[in-house]
């Protein structure tokens, strides 16, 4: 596998919305390091698209976050890519989708499988990732590895994209980051 770049990236945030959010386990954690995440891709120019799973029923993506989003899709299948609006807002030329979110065990799984049958290289982010069990998290990490799909944390990315603490953006994210 070869190492992230900022040009070929995009982040996908799964269902991170106001009335799941409070059902995951240590959804306040996740919700910080969700933040700390997002406004460091933004430095490095990576888009952030998110989803929301039944707006309708299970609200918006969480006010914290909307800032931060560049577009939000909404779905109703749990496996993102069965929407068409969700394919369409992925941009052509970046094929490396670093999936974040809720819930770890079934939209985010069934997204980041179902990404890799499509042609993408989609890599789990995996603190930036709830269930509302633990153990259910931890189901997905060990499924995302049996099929082989790429795990990285905050700082490998965001490390990748920055390539050198010359680029601008490294004094940025750094305090991000302790």
């Amino acid at each position: 596998m070869a190492l992230l770049t900022a040009h070929q990236s995009v982040v996908l945030v799964i269902d991170l919305q106001e009335k799941l959010l409070p059902a995951i386990d240590g959804h306040e954690a996740l919700l910080q390091r969700t933040q700390r995440f997002i406004t460091g891709v933004r430095e490095c120019s990576v888009p952030v698209i998110a989803t929301e799973h039944w707006p309708d029923k299970m609200g918006s993506t969480h006010p914290a976050l909307q800032s931060l989003i560049d577009t939000t899709v909404a779905k109703q299948h749990f496996d993102a890519t069965r929407e068409q609006a969700v394919l369409d807002s992925l941009p052509s030329e970046r094929h490396q989708v670093l999936l974040i979110g809720a819930e770890a065990h079934i939209c985010v799984l069934q997204t980041g499988l179902s990404l890799a049958q499509a042609g993408y290289t989609p890599i789990l982010v995996v603190d930036v990732i709830g269930s509302r069990l633990e153990s259910s998290r931890q189901a997905a990490i060990d499924r995302w590895r049996h099929h082989g799909l790429e795990i990285v944390n905050t700082e490998m990315a965001l490390f990748e994209w920055l390539e050198t603490p010359a680029n601008p953006a490294f004094k940025k994210i750094l305090p991000l980051l302790k």
